[in-house]
């Protein structure tokens, strides 16, 4: 049903609405359209095919949204996306972070566009489960070809999903990447993105979508989980892009306090008057590792490569 919601457009659709029920048994009608989510008109169109063989329209129905689907993403393959959403999904012992791009902000944030994104990070989250390990912290990241190789619990690969959301939006859309983490023991996961809803109760099991977005992982003694703090050091990486935690005994803090890149030596957003560091200890939080994405940002990847091109210029 998931991808039905995503979808339930993408077919040719018609106004003939009088034509309902005409040699066709309402039942089926109703039936198709209850299991399948698409319209009206199509669902009617497939049963008359089919001779009411609700599994056989079925089938075809979804061979012509996938046809559709496809036949406009090669069309628009060219076109840039430089647009997009991150979405951040926190579950338990898992996390999930995604970058979906499309051509145009308008499309980013149509509600079927942010349902797609919640798709993608749900099938990452769901490639966890089938990892176990060792230790305390286990991460992968996904470029895009592997995550369009990915297949899905609801059928096909993440690039026929993609296909179909092409068919749907209109336009070019590219799943960029994803990083997933995965805790045991005492670790914790702590996700943010940016800017968030300002009417949501909890995050758990839901996904954020926004320009920016941050999952830290970390370790605390506390038997209560302090919400606020753990948004805060989300939102202290999303805004301030420290490039590493820091360390004691082996960093030491900038001259110029806005040239802070460690985390643990920079001023506390929600706190000038004290560190990021002075934060942690009066909380007995360890933060352990952490990950950051830009919707839009050049990847280290994507740097070498225009690194290598330019060395090949010069020559």
């Amino acid at each position: 049903m998931l991808l039905q919601k995503f979808f339930s457009r993408t077919l040719h659709t018609t106004r003939q609405l009088y034509a309902a029920g005409a040699g066709l048994e309402k039942s089926a009608l109703s039936a198709l359209r209850k299991k399948t989510g698409y319209t009206f008109a199509n669902c009617k169109k497939a049963l008359e095919l089919h001779n009411n063989d609700v599994s056989l329209a079925e089938k075809w129905l979804h061979q012509q949204a996938q046809s559709l689907g496809w036949s406009k993403a090669t069309k628009v393959a060219d076109r840039v996306t430089q647009q997009g959403l991150v979405g951040v999904l926190i579950n338990g012992n898992r996390g999930a972070m995604v970058e979906l791009n499309c051509e145009t902000d308008f499309v980013a944030r149509n509600e079927t566009f942010k349902r797609f994104v919640d798709h993608v990070s749900r099938i990452v989250l769901h490639y966890t489960d089938q990892t176990e390990f060792d230790g305390d912290l286990w991460k992968l990241g996904f470029d895009s070809d592997a995550l369009k190789n990915l297949e899905t619990p609801q059928g096909g690969s993440l690039a026929d999903h993609l296909a179909l959301l092409i068919g749907a939006i209109g336009e070019n859309a590219t799943i960029r990447r994803a990083l997933c983490f995965k805790v045991n023991n005492d670790l914790m996961l702590a996700g943010y993105a940016h800017p968030a809803p300002t009417n949501v109760s909890t995050t758990h099991n839901i996904t954020q979508v926004g320009k920016y977005g941050a999952i830290v992982a970390f370790r605390s003694p506390r038997e209560f989980e302090d919400v606020e703090i753990q948004k805060g050091i989300c939102q202290q990486i999303v805004g301030m892009k420290p490039t590493k935690i820091g360390e004691y005994d082996k960093d030491k803090p900038a001259e110029n306090k806005d040239d802070e890149t460690c985390l643990i030596y920079q001023e506390y957003l929600l706190d000038a008057d004290r560190t990021v560091g002075e934060i942690l200890k009066e909380r007995s939080i360890d933060i352990i590792d952490y990950h950051r994405f830009e919707c839009g940002e050049p990847t280290k990847r994507e740097l070498q490569e225009i690194l290598q091109s330019q060395q090949q210029n010069s020559n």
